[in-house]
Parts: structure tokens; sequence; C-alpha cells
């Protein structure tokens, strides 16, 4: 992600929609156009009255945070990690009438780790479950470019272990709750029904 200050929100590459019946259209409205327009704005008044961080990405903000002052460093973690992740969450899916398998190296590393493409959904969907209140699920490659899935806490990102983030569920509650309410387990299935794989797999090069 090139980007750097003044950060904007990027449209969404297909209609608020477009992932109807599984991702409702009032949840992708609210979740663009509200929660992740905050985190934008909230990036764009701490980096503000610092010039010296303004021309670095969002991954550089993130794999820096420890060299910036006390005042802004947490809220530019926070802030960096959601512009960054809600981003990457949108630009993975895709209307359910273009979903495909995946495919190529991604679906030659699946086999070998997990066994199958349903094994590893099953193993995303567990740790996905497993998140106590607000975070995500991801899908990684380590530094052997070994598959792992991982998880993490409110907007952190796997990369700053050294990982390379390859897919995300998030799974904060404004991700689902106007459709799914309470079953996160439900939007799950939903979700793995519009994840664009050829993406998912792009993200290995």
């Amino acid at each position: 992600m090139s980007q750097n200050y003044p950060f904007v929100n990027p449209p969404l590459p297909y209609d608020y929609d477009a992932l109807e019946p599984y991702i409702d259209t009032g949840t992708m409205i609210l979740h663009h156009d509200a929660h992740l327009q905050t985190y934008v704005d909230n990036l764009n008044k701490l980096l503000r009255d610092y010039p010296q961080f303004q021309k670095m990405t969002l991954t550089g903000l993130i794999q820096n945070v420890d060299t910036m002052p006390y005042e802004i460093a947490e809220g530019v973690k926070n802030n960096a990690g959601g512009v960054y992740n809600h981003i990457m969450y949108f630009n993975q899916l895709t209307p359910p009438e273009g979903y495909k398998e995946m495919e190529g190296e991604l679906a030659e590393k699946t086999k070998q780790r997990f066994g199958s493409a349903d094994a590893l959904r099953a193993e995303l969907k567990k740790a996905a479950l497993s998140v106590f209140g607000s975070g995500n699920a991801w899908l990684v490659t380590d530094r052997n470019n070994t598959l792992q899935v991982v998880t993490t806490k409110n907007q952190d990102n796997p990369f700053a272990s050294g990982l390379r983030p390859l897919l995300i569920i998030d799974v904060w509650e404004h991700a689902y709750y106007l459709k799914h309410y309470n079953k996160r387990a439900e939007y799950i299935d939903d979700f793995f029904r519009v994840v664009d794989w050829e993406k998912v797999g792009e993200r290995l090069s």
C-alpha cells in the first residue's frame, strides 16, 4: 500500500450491494463510509503536525511506530492499522457470481500445509471464532514462505511480526452485526462465499 499523507478512503471496487445476500448493503455502507473513513480522518489529524512522518506509507507508519513521539504513537498504530486492514479486507472480496475456488500456487501451498481448501477454511473459522472481543483472523506466510493462520487484537497487523498477510477476516462486530447479529459463525460462513481467492493468491508474490 503506497498511499501516504494525506490519506484518503478509496472507493470500493464493487457496488455497496454487490456482496448480497452474504454481506448486506447496510453493513457495507457503514463499514466503508463510516468506520474506515473515521480511521482515515483520525490518522490524518494525528500526522498533521508531524511532517517527518508524512511521507511514510501505511506499512512504514506501522513498522516505525516505536520511533514516534509518545503522544501519537498509539493513535498512529491503531488508526494506520485500521486503514490498512480495512482496505485489505474490502479489496479481497468479490460478488458471489464471480466466486472461484483457489488455484495455482495458493492451492498447492494450501494442500501441502492444511490438506485441502475446506480444511484451511475450517482452520480460519476456528481462529476467527477464538478472537475475544475485537480483532482479526489472518492467513499469512511466515519467513519460510509457509502458510500459517494467526489472530490479532484490535487493529494490529501480522506484518509487524515479520509475517506477510494474505487474507483477513474482520471479526469486529461492525463487520457483521446488522445482518448476523451475534452469530459470528454464520458471518464467517457467508464471508467465505465472497472471498476473491485469485486476489489472495496474488499476495503471495
